[in-house]
């Protein structure tokens, strides 16, 4: 596959409240993923502040990673989930795109990632949060990395379009 400035991905995980959506930039920190990524963290707005996804405190992950939730901290428990299973979940994920050789060498120093990750407010278990938040963003950044999905594939489905959280009537029936 040609190189690109820009690699775009996506992924969903799991069933119902703890579900996860994942969409993905990766590329050069000298292109248009890392004007995004600066220009996100430097510009937080009510309910929505990006930061800097960890392995351990003290301990960004490679490349620099910015996650940026979806969805407005509403409680104890989805911050928890949020700040705690979510990111700890892109953290993993991340981190061996990078050693598995997903990510090209380089990506270490010289790309960044910006995710933007959905946590439902009615999520009731950080354990399946950070299972489907990991499987997610495996997926997205496999995506990314592979131009999936392919023309073809979403010919093949253009009569089937649905989501989670919609299926038109004609389909469904």
């Amino acid at each position: 596959m040609k190189a690109l400035e820009v690699y775009i991905g996506e992924g969903f995980a799991g069933p119902g409240v703890n579900a996860a959506h994942i969409n993905i930039m990766i590329g050069p920190r000298s292109g248009p993923v890392g004007q995004a990524f600066t220009n996100s963290l430097s510009s937080p707005s009510q309910g929505h502040v990006p930061f800097m996804v960890v392995a351990q405190p003290n301990v960004p992950v490679k490349p620099a990673t910015l996650y940026v939730n979806k969805a407005d901290i509403g409680g104890d428990l989805h911050g928890n989930a949020t700040w705690g299973a979510s990111q700890a979940a892109i953290a993993k994920a991340v981190t061996e795109a990078m050693i598995d050789g997903t990510l090209p060498p380089e990506a270490a120093n010289e790309w960044c990632i910006v995710t933007a990750n959905w946590v439902n407010w009615s999520c009731d278990d950080l354990d399946a949060v950070y299972e489907n938040n990991y499987v997610a963003c495996k997926t997205a950044i496999h995506a990314a990395m592979n131009g999936l999905p392919r023309l073809d594939d979403v010919a093949k489905v253009k009569d089937q379009i649905s989501n989670p959280f919609y299926t038109p009537k004609a389909q469904a029936a």
